[in-house]
């Protein structure tokens, strides 16, 4: 993140790279360039010419997100909007296979809770996760 100050002492806003606003933003760079053909979103261009996206415009972008259905309630706190990829099942168990962004989730669920779903690819669903175990790894 930038953070200075302009000739007279007055804070300059923070900036993101394109890059990292669509990790912020889970979506892919394009979409954010889109949006801004679109005039949905405003850039500006880095000394070097690359596009640079204000936190604050981030924020205002995430904030506008739908937020979840008052109906359904879930102490589950990461949720995340994903399209159904891949469907198996058996008679008692399936998998469903979804896309998060750039995350793959799987799932083990019920036979019945896929068909009363009507799970299936291209489905739209919310993937809510809930653990009592996370595994922190170094990158490589």
């Amino acid at each position: 993140m930038n953070h200075a100050t302009r000739g007279r002492g007055e804070p300059q806003a923070s900036f993101l790279r394109i890059g990292q606003a669509a990790e912020l933003l889970s979506c892919s760079v394009d979409t954010l360039r889109r949006w801004e053909e679109e005039g949905r979103l405003t850039m500006r261009r880095s000394p070097g010419g690359h596009r640079e996206m204000a936190v604050e415009e981030v924020r205002r972008l995430l904030a506008a997100r739908p937020t979840r259905s008052a109906n359904k309630k879930s102490s589950a706190r990461n949720q995340l909007e994903a399209v159904v990829t891949k469907v198996v099942k058996d008679r008692v168990a399936a998998t469903v296979e979804m896309q998060a962004g750039s995350f793959r989730l799987v799932a083990l669920t019920t036979a019945e809770s896929v068909v009363e779903m009507d799970l299936r690819p291209g489905t739209k669903v919310v993937a809510s996760v809930k653990a009592t175990n996370v595994v922190v790894n170094l990158p490589q």
